[in-house]
């Protein structure tokens, strides 16, 4: 195993001057020395920029910076993906947070356990755990309505998004393999997931539950604004990697527990 773990934190923003200063802030907190923060920009024409490199000639991790138009979100993120030199990638958008100083330290014990429990020094393909819904100032209002399983698989996520994308570190040389997928303009992190915890079973590497909210985000975003189409979505996603006649039946049971509450 390696004595020390990188983490690669990837930012995705377009004219994110109202909430990029939280995530900076929070991930130049972190004590955690080795880190890479990607900040990729979508060419915004407010401060966002200029935050950004303000940021990184004071921050203490290494900083990259890249602004120039893009596809969208996912493409961006992509952008992020062949750029990240990291053992694990995290995305961690703009209004997005670590919820303590601590987090990516733990997340390294984490990581350092697991491979002397399996001994044989390979490294685990994600680590995940919990996530905190915040309001636009950053104040937590409570735990995701999802709690992170005790076993994460690839057919975890026909019950949903269990593991938030925030919260959901992957292993570079298998997330780099798995590209986010430009069809999908609200849900390919859904998907990729998806497909990196099935490559993560091909492997038989493990995924860890590190038993701690690992990140917050705000409860309104990109998903949010664009729900119905976001469903839409998923549920195209879904009938690709488990079949309709599951997705329609999931699909039913969400309609029944919500109206039964």
């Amino acid at each position: 195993m390696k004595t020390t773990i990188t983490f690669s934190v990837i930012t995705v923003t377009y004219n994110a001057e109202r909430c990029l200063r939280r995530t900076l802030d929070s991930v130049r907190a972190q004590r955690y020395h080795d880190i890479e923060h990607l900040i990729i920009d979508g060419a915004s024409k407010d401060s966002t920029l200029a935050m950004a490199h303000d940021y990184a000639a004071k921050s203490k991790h290494k900083v990259v910076v890249m602004s120039e138009p893009d596809r969208g979100i996912y493409d961006a993120m992509n952008k992020g993906l062949r750029n990240a030199t990291g053992d694990y990638i995290i995305y961690m958008n703009a209004g997005d947070s670590f919820p303590k100083s601590d987090t990516l330290e733990h997340i390294s014990r984490c990581i350092s356990d697991s491979c002397q429990q399996t001994g044989s020094g390979e490294l685990p393909a994600v680590m995940y755990g919990d996530t905190d819904w915040t309001d636009d100032c950053g104040i937590v209002i409570g735990h995701r309505n999802h709690k992170a399983p005790k076993r994460l698989t690839w057919k975890s996520f026909k019950q949903g998004m269990l593991v938030c994308h925030q919260a959901f570190y992957a292993r570079m040389d298998i997330a780099r393999n798995i590209m986010y997928d430009l069809q999908y303009r609200h849900s390919a992190d859904v998907d990729w997931c998806i497909r990196v915890m099935k490559e993560a079973e091909r492997r038989q590497l493990p995924m860890v539950n590190v038993q701690e909210v690992v990140a917050q985000y705000q409860r309104e975003g990109q998903t949010t604004a664009n729900h119905k189409a976001s469903l839409l979505e998923r549920f195209h996603i879904m009938r690709k990697h488990y079949g309709l006649l599951t997705t329609v039946m999931m699909h039913a049971w969400f309609v029944i527990r919500r109206v039964t509450g």
